[in-house]
């Protein structure tokens, strides 16, 4: 459904997007993480054509939207990170506006308002000002606003940002409902909120894809880090000088006995390969496992590296 190829945009002398390719496939809901500055919401600006690349190209529904603008626009509901809603219009006037701007008249006009603000649960608020709507009744405009003429790929910029915890729930919700017959792109700082509602992530850093995987994948260490506890029976400086030698790892001792950590690389599980030097050293393996991890902690060691690297 989306397709980047090699995308790049510099502002002077920073590059914001980096030779940055990835695709997402109908129907997907894509996390698309990355710390402040890394390049995400520049590149979501490219894909729905507010802002031209430098190089590199970007295909939505099969359009390019280079080449042919109006056809991707057509296909793409986007809500920035501040919803475009103007505070002196009322809800209903304001989403009637925004079809217009689309190309949506007559009938077909007010049956799109109407089932936007059914779908984000504003029909009660259609006659007021939006200036006078709490944060969360102005999101969930933003999202009307978004899917105002049945667009196949939503893209959502921080969706929640600025909201309570009871909003956040609400806002929520509507993404995994919306996300039932749409492909979603969804970029928020809520790491919990990706894995609730996500089943892919794209990490950007510095203005490069540092990774892309199933959410299953990067925090089971299927593809990122891991790190591996272990217990042994017999000397712990030992057993830790021998995997020093053979794996080329570091490991840091633990509070047990006979316990310690083992880290490992991006994309390197050596556990046979630990278990092995430890019983060909000469070293009763007792216990053997995978720490527990979360997306925070892929996250801030796909970023945290990444820019220690440059």
């Amino acid at each position: 459904m989306i397709e980047v190829s090699g995308l790049s945009k510099s502002y002077n002398s920073i590059r914001a997007v980096d030779d940055v390719s990835f695709v997402v496939g109908k129907g997907e809901i894509i996390g698309f993480l990355g710390p402040n500055g890394a390049g995400k919401t520049t590149t979501m600006r490219i894909i729905t054509g507010a802002i031209p690349s430098d190089t590199g190209s970007v295909k939505v529904a099969g359009f390019d939207v280079f080449e042919s603008p109006m056809e991707v626009k057509k296909r793409i509901g986007y809500l920035p990170e501040n919803p475009p809603v103007y505070s002196e219009m009322t809800v209903s006037g304001y989403l009637a506006f925004v079809s217009a701007l689309k190309g949506i008249g007559g009938r077909e006009q007010k049956a799109g308002v109407d089932r936007a603000m059914e779908r984000c649960n504003i029909t009660t608020v259609a006659k007021r000002l939006i200036g006078n709507l709490s944060k969360g009744y102005k999101q969930r405009v933003g999202i009307a606003q978004a899917i105002l003429g049945n667009p196949e790929v939503l893209i959502l910029d921080e969706p929640t940002i600025g909201l309570d915890p009871n909003q956040i729930h609400e806002v929520r919700g509507l993404i995994r409902e919306l996300a039932n017959d749409k492909t979603v792109v969804l970029s928020t700082h809520i790491l919990p909120e990706v894995e609730m509602t996500c089943q892919r992530v794209i990490v950007i850093n510095r203005g490069k894809i540092v990774a892309t995987d199933s959410i299953d994948n990067i925090i089971s260490g299927r593809n990122g880090s891991l790190d591996v506890y272990v217990r042994i029976s017999g000397d712990r400086d030992e057993a830790m000088k021998t995997l020093r030698a053979a794996l080329k790892v570091n490991p840091t001792a633990a509070d047990e006995e006979g316990a310690f950590i083992v880290p490992f690389g991006m994309a390197n599980d050596r556990r046979e390969e630990l278990a092995s030097s430890l019983v060909g050293g000469g070293f009763g393996l007792i216990e053997m496992r995978a720490l527990g991890r979360s997306l925070e902690d892929v996250f801030r060691k796909l970023t945290t590296d990444e820019s220690t690297k440059n």
